[in-house]
């Protein structure tokens, strides 16, 4: 298989990003037989948020038989929640196996791609100077790229070391040191278990406890792996009985959020087996209904809290200063070393002249109000352009990699049409999309993480809208996403030839939400 000369300044897709979505994407684009794409890459490697999180600990909290491309199974898998080193390997294997790297251009981070209505195509510009134009563009940056740091007065005047948890320090020792953890989240609750037996004071400031459930993780035997590798159909048979398993966990978060109680009571059984001092198990109790913010799983959280050198903060924080935090009681903690686990910029994903579509519209400013998108992949304004992992995909129950691929079968499907009818452009019809996401947001109203009682990062902070998850059951996006139909795309010819519409019949019937 020969690629498309790297160095020339125009092609047909340009793919963003490396992770699952642009390397799914890509894979996806050779086996239908299309070469003329190249995939833009900001890092020096593949791996997107596997390739920049790496912190101790870090870890799928998704099965790994669920977490890997259905057209790639991996019977490698050591354990059943895959950790950060594997599922990058996974990655890497993915390169080789389906022979990407001609495709790939490292180095390229994407500072503006902007819509030139006359030529019908993206002008792309990189922060390395390389400037070219592509006709259709493909977003696999995803949503959890950009971290998010804490809104706290003095960060800047803290004299020790300071970090995100993305961008974690290996380098730093933190044996006898006075570490400060700020944020309870996804990710804090895998690291603060390794890294508390090392220092030699640890204070973890928490603003809202989290729900934890237990993990049910365990090593994958040899046996197993071997059967993987030679009765393949076995691990096709265990990756079905996982996501069916996880599929009904939506009943309790979508459909019928009073269930939920029931997961609660053994959420609060492992907080009273996990945790026995009475003040530290009140403390970490939530005062929310579980499923309300996302649902950690962890065996070893709780323990670590329980260490004499840990103390959990609940006292809210005023400022940080020259030589470590200081809470709204006064009391000022004094720490070599302040950790941010504070999540991602989720509700803004693309920063600012990133994207520029139509009539010179950033796409900031369209979603000034929170982001939306049909099926979370196209937005009006934006022609030949797709979001993968766009807003209202994630998942607060099931794997991200089953989302991910619909949307790449609904891009193939697009590309697809847009050949058959000899369409340069096509721009979803702004009403389509407009009645598709009120369904959307009228499912989501009903959700636990709108009636669960807490604020959470699935919520757009301007107007309390949930612009991040899916209000539903996985296959029924993969049914939404199945087929492609013009009628819902405006579609757009050379500029020499007349604008043709494609027949407005059929969008009169959105697409099923949920």
């Amino acid at each position: 298989m020969n690629a498309p000369a790297r160095t020339g300044n125009a092609i047909d897709i340009a793919i963003i990003g490396t992770g699952f979505a642009g390397l799914g994407m890509a894979i996806r684009l050779l086996q239908s037989g299309n070469q003329d794409f190249a995939v833009f890459e900001k890092a020096d490697s593949v791996g997107g948020t596997w390739r920049d999180n790496h912190y101790p600990g870090c870890a799928c909290d998704v099965q790994s038989h669920v977490y890997s491309f259905s057209f790639a199974p991996n019977p490698r898998w050591t354990r059943m929640f895959a950790p950060q080193p594997e599922i990058r390997a996974y990655l890497n294997r993915c390169v080789d196996r389906f022979r990407l790297f001609p495709w790939l251009n490292f180095g390229h981070e994407l500072t503006n791609a902007t819509w030139d209505e006359a030529a019908h195509c993206w002008r792309l510009a990189f922060a390395n100077g390389r400037r070219l134009t592509a006709r259709v563009l493909i977003s696999g940056m995803g949503g959890l790229s950009r971290p998010a740091l804490p809104a706290i007065a003095g960060l800047d005047t803290f004299e020790g070391k300071a970090f995100h948890s993305q961008h974690w320090d290996h380098d730093y020792a933190l044996e006898g040191k006075r570490v400060a953890v700020i944020g309870t989240g996804a990710s804090a609750i895998q690291f603060v278990p390794q890294i508390a037996p090392r220092v030699a004071q640890l204070s973890l400031f928490q603003r809202t406890p989290p729900w934890i459930m237990p993990k049910p993780d365990r090593a994958i035997s040899g046996f197993e792996q071997w059967l993987f590798r030679t009765l393949p159909i076995t691990q096709a048979l265990a990756r079905a009985g996982l996501y069916w398993m996880l599929e009904t966990r939506v009943l309790g978060f979508a459909v019928h959020p009073a269930l939920m109680k029931n997961v609660q009571k053994l959420a609060l059984r492992h907080i009273r087996h996990q945790v026995p001092d009475p003040e530290l198990r009140a403390a970490v109790t939530p005062d929310y209904t579980i499923g309300c913010k996302r649902v950690l799983i962890s065996n070893d959280y709780y323990p670590a809290l329980s260490r004499k050198n840990v103390q959990v903060v609940t006292n809210a924080i005023e400022r940080v200063d020259r030589t470590g935090v200081v809470t709204a009681d006064g009391v000022h903690h004094e720490v070599d070393c302040l950790i941010y686990g504070t999540g991602f910029q989720v509700a803004d994903p693309f920063p600012p002249g990133t994207i520029v579509g139509r009539g010179g519209i950033d796409i900031v400013e369209t979603w000034r109000n929170g982001a939306h998108a049909y099926l979370g992949t196209n937005l009006p304004g934006y022609p030949n352009f797709f979001m993968l992992v766009g807003p209202n995909t994630g998942l607060g129950h099931n794997s991200m990699v089953f989302m991910i691929e619909s949307q790449i079968e609904y891009v193939l499907g697009a590309l697809a049409a847009m050949k058959r009818d000899g369409a340069d452009s096509i721009d979803v019809r702004p009403y389509v999309e407009a009645r598709y996401n009120e369904r959307i947001q009228n499912k989501l109203a009903r959700a636990i993480w709108s009636v669960g009682g807490c604020k959470s990062w699935y919520l757009d902070p301007r107007n309390g809208r949930n612009t991040t998850l899916w209000p539903g059951f996985t296959w029924r996006f993969r049914r939404a996403t199945a087929h492609f139909s013009l009628a819902d795309y405006q579609v757009y010819r050379a500029p020499h030839a007349a604008q043709h519409e494609a027949p407005l019949a059929v969008a009169t019937q959105p697409t099923e939400a949920a």
